[in-house]
């Protein structure tokens, strides 16, 4: 019998730019703001949204892609669990918070699209000026078109 589940699932807009620190050991932590927004319609037909804001904290690899590709605005999917902490401030008050320990991201958005991350690292461009050579299917029925990517254009 399983002890207990600890998932979270969040898609989400970034609400500032990653925060990247790393440790003395050179280990990425990099905490974001995710905001997720929910609609429904009220009794009266009228058009309700509710934003909710979310601490979501990346380490090592995972942290050091989310601090280089997301942006403000960045659009992203989040995987991980949730976590409470206690702790006593300077002031000597107990205080708690709440973060979500992403252990997988999925940047959402195209390359034009505003929510996709805005700037991006600019690859080389390809020397020469022939396109590439693409071979036929191997049956007689056409596969359906694929997205045109390299392997330059994925983070990881």
């Amino acid at each position: 019998m399983a002890r207990g589940i600890n998932k979270v699932i969040l898609v989400g807009n970034l609400g500032n730019d990653p925060d990247v620190k790393y440790t003395q050991g050179g280990m990425a932590i990099t905490r974001i703001s995710l905001a997720t927004t929910s609609v429904r319609k009220d009794k009266d037909g009228n058009t309700q949204e509710r934003t909710e804001w979310h601490r979501v904290v990346f380490f090592g690899k995972l942290g050091e892609i989310a601090g280089e590709y997301l942006r403000k605005g960045s659009q992203v999917y989040v995987e991980g669990s949730i976590r409470y902490d206690k702790y006593t401030g300077q002031d000597g008050v107990e205080k708690y918070s709440t973060d979500i320990i992403a252990d997988e991201m999925q940047m959402l958005g195209g390359r034009g699209d505003a929510a996709g991350g805005g700037e991006r690292p600019s690859r080389p461009q390809r020397q020469d000026s022939a396109p590439p050579q693409r071979r036929p299917a191997p049956s007689q029925q056409s596969a359906p078109p694929m997205d045109d990517f390299s392997d330059d254009d994925i983070p990881f």
